[in-house]
C-alpha cells in the first residue's frame, strides 16, 4: 500500500434530479450515485488564497483520484465519513498524469459546497 492509498477516503457522486411535488410543480432532489475513492486536502497555494479572498472560490481544495475516475467542472460529491459536500471547480482531465508515469492519478480543484 502506498502513502497515497492510505490517505484515500470513500466519496459518492451526488446527482441532481427533479421530482413532481404535491402542488403540481417540481422540486430539485439530490440522489447518491457512483462511489469512488479520493484524497482531498485544503489548498493553501497563493493562487487559491487569492481566489478565496476575492470570493471566487469559497474554500479551495485539491482532489486526487485514480485516472479512471472522471470528474467534471461543477460535479458534486459527498464524503461518506462526515457528509461534507464538494463541487468541482476544474476538470479532472486537465490534471491527468502522463501515461508513462508510474503513478496513475489525476488532480483537480474543488470547493466545499452546500446542497440546498
Amino acid at each position: 500500500m502506498t502513502l497515497l492509498d492510505s490517505m484515500k477516503e470513500e466519496y459518492v457522486m451526488m446527482d441532481k434530479t427533479t421530482v413532481n411535488d404535491e402542488l403540481g410543480g417540481f422540486r430539485v432532489v439530490w440522489v447518491e450515485g457512483a462511489h469512488f475513492d479520493a484524497v482531498i486536502r485544503k489548498d493553501w497555494t497563493i493562487e487559491h488564497g487569492t481566489l478565496a479572498q476575492q470570493d471566487i472560490v469559497d474554500e479551495p481544495f485539491t482532489v486526487v483520484v485514480d485516472k479512471s475516475v472522471t470528474l467534471e467542472f461543477h460535479d458534486v460529491f459527498k464524503r461518506i465519513s462526515d457528509g461534507a459536500v464538494f463541487r468541482m471547480t476544474s476538470n479532472i482531465q486537465d490534471g491527468v498524469a502522463p501515461d508513462r508515469s508510474t503513478v496513475k492519478i489525476a488532480k483537480a480543484t474543488a470547493e466545499r459546497w452546500s446542497i440546498q
